[in-house]
């Protein structure tokens, strides 16, 4: 059959459903195929979008995502939102069309080194030369997207290549099982958790896979060890357990913060430093480390491992939970964990019943935000000033409720992404949380939501300027650059793409109009004029906070 044919064959083995981009002439005999088989192609307005679309698709259901541009231009269109999903842990894999085979050696219309540019962004990259070797390069791309660590991976198909004859066939996918750490070093690593006199864990971005949060809330509850997530581990515990001591990552000395620092073992599990460095929580590099990820530690002055437990993390995690049930020793937390969750737990509460006119704080924006999503409903926060707020006081049931670019930090991710959670999940409500500038980086895919129907809430937190810079710089310099900017009528703005428009500036008023937001029969679009004086408050009130163990 023809290359292009079998490529979309082999997809069809891989039980892609979904395909999200824009094509172009150089993959139109890829399209062409794509359209007698039995996958969705997502039409986006942006290759940057479609990459955001294929990363929470990815996030969601742990399988690879996928998003598709042309060479050139689309291809490198296509960069942030890959290098997003790569760095965020995502699994992924990115096609795009070349020139053809004949003319990529000399200067030609479009041509340029898109294996090279990825290369550097996933876990690997490869053009086709070959259209019998279809199968095994799919193969190869999707088995190591999906491997531990997750992350991206390129597939090139020149179009010359995909009109060629392939004699070869789709290679069925195997399950790997993942290899499991040795009983000695999982005993060794329990008598250091067991001896410690205030351990604590850290939860990274690996304890929200499913099975990897079922046994960590089993370990929690078994060993009485309070659990600090990094933002994008949001859910991993339940918040309302009492073990659960809400998100650390605030480069600030919070409540939680103090936690950590008090504790004299440190147990990290799946544990990224792209999200919070340890310099920040580890400053002398004096605490003990375990370390239990999938891969091992890296190398760092401040993350000096004291026990390295390298495997599967939920059938750690479960070696660990059959020891303690042997065991049968119960724990209860410690009484300076229920202090800082009660501190917690009132500071998300302090502004609920809020009643300003003209702009509302952060806190009661994210308070009635959490009253208007259920336990599985999907919050989705772009990058900026709001992505602070939203990591401190949005506090998950379950994991992968709130969805965060915390590895890349990409502007630009939420509103798409949102897009896609909503296609996966109709029966939830879906929530993106923007600025007013990262909002308006894929505006355009407001048309994309209409057309498919996806009613998804997009909540514009505006301030007319970007604020996260603006709060770095105060808190730095005392001052900052110009960073204000205009904006649209975004009610006329929602009018134009056949969306309900929201306008919100009395913070009574704000938990109603999310609601009618929810329920309209098209995709909402909700504008707060926010109060960020409350960014240097925070800051001075958690510079002034006293350690409570």
């Amino acid at each position: 059959m023809k290359a292009s044919d079998l490529f979309v064959r082999c997809l069809e083995a891989e039980g892609v459903t979904r395909i999200f981009g824009v094509p172009g002439e150089e993959n139109a005999h890829f399209m062409m195929s794509l359209e007698s088989s039995s996958i969705e192609f997502v039409l986006c307005r942006h290759e940057q979008s479609a990459a955001f679309m294929a990363d929470v698709h990815g996030r969601l259901t742990g399988e690879a995502g996928v998003c598709l541009g042309t060479l050139g231009p689309g291809a490198s269109n296509l960069v942030t939102g890959v290098a997003d999903a790569n760095m965020d842990r995502a699994p992924l894999v990115v096609l795009t069309g070349q020139a053809d085979s004949a003319r990529q050696h000399k200067e030609s219309h479009q041509n340029m080194d898109v294996v090279g540019m990825f290369r550097p962004l996933t876990k690997w990259a490869w053009s086709l030369i070959n259209p019998d070797n279809v199968p095994e390069v799919v193969r190869k791309a999707f088995k190591l997207a999906t491997l531990e660590k997750p992350g991206a991976c390129h597939i090139e198909l020149p179009e010359d290549i995909a009109q060629h004859e392939a004699d070869t066939t789709p290679i069925p996918p195997d399950r790997v099982r993942r290899a499991v750490p040795d009983d000695k070093i999982v005993d060794r690593a329990l008598a250091v958790i067991q001896a410690a006199k205030r351990p604590i864990i850290l939860a990274g971005n690996g304890t929200i896979r499913k099975r990897a949060s079922k046994q960590l809330r089993l370990f929690a509850e078994r060993s009485g060890i309070g659990v600090l997530s990094t933002f994008m581990a949001k859910g991993c515990v339940d918040r309302n357990d009492p073990t659960c001591l809400f998100t650390i990552g605030l480069q600030a000395r919070d409540y939680v913060w103090h936690a950590l620092d008090a504790a004299d073992v440190v147990i990290c599990l799946g544990y990224d430093m792209v999200e919070y460095h340890p310099e920040l929580w580890n400053p002398n590099g004096d605490k003990r480390i375990v370390h239990i990820d999938f891969l091992p530690a890296e190398v760092d002055h401040h993350y000096p491992v004291d026990v390295e437990v390298v495997g599967d993390l939920a059938h750690t995690l479960w070696m660990l939970n059959e020891r303690l049930e042997a065991s049968d020793s119960r724990a209860k937390p410690a009484p300076e964990q229920e202090t800082i969750r009660q501190h917690m737990l009132d500071d998300f509460a302090a502004h609920a019943e809020d009643d300003t006119e003209g702009s509302i704080r952060p806190q009661k924006v994210i308070w009635d935000v959490r009253n208007a999503l259920g336990p599985s409903d999907i919050l989705l926060s772009d990058v900026g000033a709001h992505k602070m707020w939203i990591a401190r006081y949005y506090q998950c049931d379950e994991p992968n409720t709130c969805l965060i670019s915390n590895g890349f930090c990409s502007m630009g991710f939420a509103f798409p992404g949102a897009i896609s959670a909503k296609l996966i999940h109709p029966e939830r409500r879906v929530l993106a949380v923007c600025g007013d500038g990262g909002f308006l980086m894929n505006v355009q895919e407001m048309e994309t939501a209409k057309r498919l129907g996806t009613n998804v809430v997009v909540l514009v937190w505006e301030d007319g300027g970007y604020g996260l810079i603006e709060w770095k710089q105060e808190t730095e310099f005392g001052a900052h650059t110009d960073l204000a900017f205009d904006n649209p009528d975004f009610l006329k703005l929602a009018d134009a793409f056949g969306w309900a428009g929201f306008r919100c500036d009395r913070a009574r008023d704000l938990r109603d109009t999310l609601e009618r937001a929810f329920t309209a029969d098209q995709p909402a679009l909700v504008v707060v004029p926010i109060d960020y004086r409350e960014n240097s408050l925070l800051t001075e009130r958690l510079g002034d906070i006293v350690c409570p163990i």
